[in-house]
């Protein structure tokens, strides 16, 4: 054996060689991209010292490359203000008390919509197979999840069932959170005429057995109908998104929204990104019949992701919480928030601001809920509100400020989504809206058990110990 290794000394250099080159281009990489000190000294220390694996765990966790998104973004994106001009639909008065946010989404507030809140599972798909089989012209469909369930094959026989009609039909999936997603599935719905697309099916980067672009995912939940209707928020297809998971109980709480008027048609400018990114096509939408003005509500589509200049969706929460005066009831599954944030919300809770935090009692995900744990016993230190939601699981995204503005969508308060994701928002400004949030969030506060320094006293040293090991893991929740 020694023999062999030595006869294979010049093989074995080589390899070490080239690790270590790969790591050098890693390290260079990492210092022009840097985001944060901590993470780049983390990263430049371990590529230093433990070359391998380091340099290949950085191929897929560390190095973002998403020129050509941002190529395809930045040409979609300067037509959304535009088409805004031309249907006479900006709301510029409402934009006015919002410049970040209008620059954060490159979109207008535009005026006329009529949004509906959406709880739960049934009530969302229910409105949502409505709306499909309402269909004239074009169906886009995206979710995070697509699962070959009850759930699933129904929407694939709603959609089969409008393509036979004559509509146009596009299914976009994420290939990390619908990896089970059977071929079998795909090709039905292509037998149709429907087109189907993997978000990374182009960019399957260290591609061996499964999608490796394993750190960057499509987190949107998008159904468009028509140009006129959408849904976004928190749900995928799957049947846990109706309480049918006995791991979850019989209730899977969370929040999609219906939003009808001249905002829908941003959700197609969005789709039309991510289409072209993951097909390499450019969509051609059928024509439809302009939007018409059919409610009083204003309301911005925020699209962001990692392809974005500048850090939008951070920049955009982070300005929100800012600007708190009075309350801030905050809806996430998953809070893991970064170093602005957290001094954000703490900033809030010392000017007198009610600021609430709604999480799950259960976990999903263990890993995040531990570090959620973490941090959440930080806010309570800090008199921020934290409430534990009891009657089932907690998925919704929804943020509520003062009596100025809502949020719902796809929007985790984790660095994942303010980072690394690419997510949806929308933000509305009607009093009739955000009464209807805040009697929602009422109800759902309800069922929660509040946390006090006493429930973070009684942690024990252990508990505190593998809460504090898991917030270590924060920057890639």
């Amino acid at each position: 054996m020694l023999k062999a290794l030595v006869d294979n000394l010049h093989v074995i250099a080589a390899l070490y060689g080239a690790i270590y080159l790969l790591a050098g281009v890693c390290a260079v990489r990492e210092v022009m991209v840097s985001r944060t000190s901590q993470g780049s000294i983390g990263w430049l220390t371990s590529l230093a010292f433990l070359p391998f694996p380091t340099a290949f765990i950085y191929l897929v966790f560390g190095w973002k490359y998403f020129d050509d998104y941002a190529r395809t973004q930045l040409a979609l994106r300067l037509s959304r203000p535009i088409r805004a001009e031309e249907l006479q639909v900006i709301d510029r008065e409402t934009g006015k008390q919002w410049p970040v946010l209008l620059h954060t989404a490159g979109a207008p507030f535009l005026e006329g919509n009529r949004p509906e809140l959406l709880i739960d599972g049934t009530a969302t798909f229910e409105s949502i197979f409505a709306g499909i089989a309402a269909a004239q012209t074009y169906v886009l469909v995206q979710f995070y999840t697509i699962r070959d369930d009850r759930l699933g094959r129904r929407l694939a026989d709603c959609l089969i069932e409008r393509a036979r009609a004559g509509v146009k039909v596009w299914v976009l999936y994420d290939d990390i959170g619908s990896q089970g997603l059977p071929k079998a599935y795909r090709e039905r719905l292509r037998a149709e005429g429907i087109e189907v697309a993997g978000f990374n099916q182009r960019h399957r980067f260290l591609r061996l057995l499964g999608p490796m672009r394993v750190n960057y995912r499509n987190h949107r939940k998008v159904v468009l109908v028509d140009g006129t209707v959408a849904w976004t928020g928190g749900l995928n297809v799957g049947v846990e998104y109706l309480g049918e998971n006995p791991r979850f109980g019989p209730r899977w709480r969370d929040t999609h929204l219906r939003l009808e008027g001249p905002a829908a048609v941003s959700f197609a400018l969005i789709f039309r990104e991510d289409w072209q990114w993951a097909t390499g096509e450019e969509l051609t939408l059928p024509p439809a019949a302009p939007p018409e003005i059919i409610g009083d509500s204003p309301a911005l589509v925020m699209a962001t992701g990692p392809a974005d200049r500048v850090e939008s969706c951070a920049i955009a929460f982070t300005d929100i919480i800012a600007q708190a005066r009075e309350r801030l009831w905050v809806v996430s599954p998953y809070f893991v928030p970064d170093t602005d944030v957290r001094t954000a919300l703490y900033a809030a809770s010392m000017r007198g601001v009610d600021v609430r935090v709604m999480l799950p009692a259960r976990p999903d995900h263990l890993l995040v809920w531990l570090a959620s744990n973490a941090h959440a016993d930080d806010m309570v230190k800090h008199g921020i509100g934290i409430y534990r939601y009891t009657a089932g699981f907690l998925h919704q995204k929804v943020l509520l400020m003062d009596d100025r503005i809502v949020s719902v969508g796809s929007v985790n308060f984790d660095n994942r989504s303010f980072a690394i994701n690419f997510e949806i928002t929308v933000w509305m400004t009607a009093p009739a809206t955000i009464a209807a949030v805040e009697t929602m969030l009422l109800a759902d506060f309800a069922n929660c058990h509040l946390i006090d320094s006493q429930d973070v006293a009684t942690r024990s040293s252990l508990q505190r110990f593998i809460h504090q090991a898991a917030r270590l893991f924060s920057p890639v929740l």
